[in-house]
């Protein structure tokens, strides 16, 4: 039997994404650093890193209002399962050695694979953005 099963990351997911408010969004920004640091210094999180800085992005942008065509439930998904991250005492408590974060590896795995085409389509977008903003210098 699993430590930390899908169903106890979507459990865990589902509670976090239905606390969330867009109120909430500013803060977790502001916890940005804290998190990526968290998700740096731990094995089971390390290779979501990248992962992470997308979402943090994406939030801020969602937030911003520069990038609104995602669904809210994904927003709170993503939300949800950041501030999981964060939150050290949680299902299986981040102190515990070898296992303490394997729930907030469980559940982060767990929104990529319910946001992932909500996330390909913001990275393609800001990708496209990223390249209009670029100047283009023409020579004549």
């Amino acid at each position: 039997m699993a430590l930390f099963s899908e169903r106890a990351a979507a459990t865990q997911l589902k509670q976090e994404a239905d606390k969330v408010a867009k109120e909430d969004l500013k803060p977790l920004l502001e916890r940005q650093k804290a998190i990526e640091e968290k998700v740096r210094g731990s094995g089971r999180l390390q290779r979501f890193a990248t992962d992470v800085r997308l979402m943090f992005s994406l939030i801020r942008d969602y937030w911003r209002g520069d990038y609104r065509a995602i669904p809210w439930k994904s927003i709170a998904a993503i939300a949800g399962a950041l501030l999981y991250v964060l939150n050290p005492i949680d299902l299986i408590p981040d102190i515990i050695f070898g296992i303490g974060f394997l729930d907030d590896a469980g559940v982060v795995a767990l929104c990529l694979k319910l946001v992932e085409s909500d996330l390909h389509r913001y990275a393609a977008w800001k990708e496209h953005r990223e390249s209009d903003d670029v100047t283009t210098v023409t020579i004549d």
